[in-house]
């Protein structure tokens, strides 16, 4: 017993990487491919580019469109600025208008003084009263004239907005033209090695399909599957153990990084169904991520799927661990629990 609670070990363990799966976000025909098989890449690092003459043809309309956009948008600006100055105008009009009504007005009523006095002729005053008339009337068509003209300065506005809003719109078909072009340049998301490759020149693909992976194989793991009866002692941060098949005279070392949520079988496609039939309890396994220590020549030559030995050491203390061996029972899972 004493052994047991010392350290525990399981050889249903293997290598494990948090690889990325490439896919476009365009389809076009692969014009070309940059990687072989099992190279090595770096974040960033081009993979391989789809023929991308569509997408520039489409990015070049895109432009042209902002930059029919902007002129539209430029002619209602001065347009409106124009009708402002016209407003104005207008308005200069009005107020001489009123000026020469007044001195009509002024001129008539001298007239008709004068021909109350009989110092006039009433062919004179006749004149003042026609030329007070054609004043009134052309102040009334040039107030109309403003009126008309303040009203249109909205329907330019208007035009103005309208202008702005295509603009907007070619410019967001210009940045979608421009991410679709970028998109045709299959870059690696992260440094690894390329596996899985499936991607050929000539070959056409569309959005999703998958054309190859990128293992990330330095910062590779352990997934140990361990009996739920080995973890009443096991706790993050204890030392590992791992022994390679394919390096049998190596050891790796690492520590316990975290215990999954839930046993193997609880996220499997088909989980079993205890509720019907006969019930034969067997033992379930719970993965435990096992990180390993930086530093070993052995990672470079470690492939996600080998298989290992890993011995925790679950006697070790672990730093930062608050809870007493009682504690620490208590939040460890029920093993023995009926």
């Amino acid at each position: 017993m004493l052994a047991e609670r010392q350290e525990q070990s399981t050889n249903d363990a293997f290598v494990s990487a948090d690889y990325t799966l490439v896919a476009p976000k365009v389809s076009g025909f692969i014009d070309e491919v940059l990687v072989d098989d099992n190279q090595r890449v770096k974040a960033g690092q081009l993979l391989a580019r789809i023929d991308d003459r569509d997408y520039r043809a489409a990015l070049d309309g895109a432009r042209a469109e902002v930059a029919s956009a902007q002129a539209q948008r430029a002619n209602a600006q001065a347009t409106l600025e124009r009708q402002q100055a016209l407003i104005d105008q207008a308005g200069a009009t009005l107020q001489a208008d009123r000026a020469e009504v007044l001195f009509a007005q002024r001129e008539r009523e001298r007239y008709e003084r004068l021909v109350g006095r009989g110092a006039g002729t009433v062919q004179n005053s006749q004149q003042a009263q026609s030329r007070y008339d054609s004043a009134r009337a052309k102040q009334q068509e040039n107030r109309a004239g403003l009126v008309a003209t303040q009203k249109q300065t909205d329907i330019l506005a208007a035009q103005l907005a309208a202008a702005e809003a295509a603009l907007q719109s070619a410019r967001a078909n210009q940045e979608r033209a421009e991410l679709d072009l970028s998109h045709t340049q299959l870059r690696a998301p992260v440094d690894g090695m390329v596996g899985r490759r499936a991607v050929r020149v000539g070959a056409y693909v569309k959005p999703g399909d998958v054309l190859l992976a990128v293992v990330p194989l330095d910062s590779a793991y352990v997934v140990a599957n361990f009996q739920e009866t080995q973890l009443h002692h096991m706790r993050p941060g204890q030392p590992v153990r791992i022994a390679v098949d394919s390096f049998p005279d190596a050891v790796l070392h690492g520590h316990v990084q975290s215990l999954a949520p839930a046993t193997g079988v609880t996220f499997a496609a088909v989980a079993p169904d205890n509720a019907t039939g006969n019930f034969t309890k067997v033992v379930q396994r719970i993965p435990v991520k096992i990180a390993l220590d930086a530093g070993q020549p052995l990672l470079g030559h470690l492939r996600v799927g080998m298989s290992v030995d890993a011995r925790v050491d679950t006697a070790a203390k672990v730093e930062g661990l608050v809870c007493d061996d009682d504690a620490c029972q208590a939040q460890a899972p029920l093993a023995s629990a009926k």
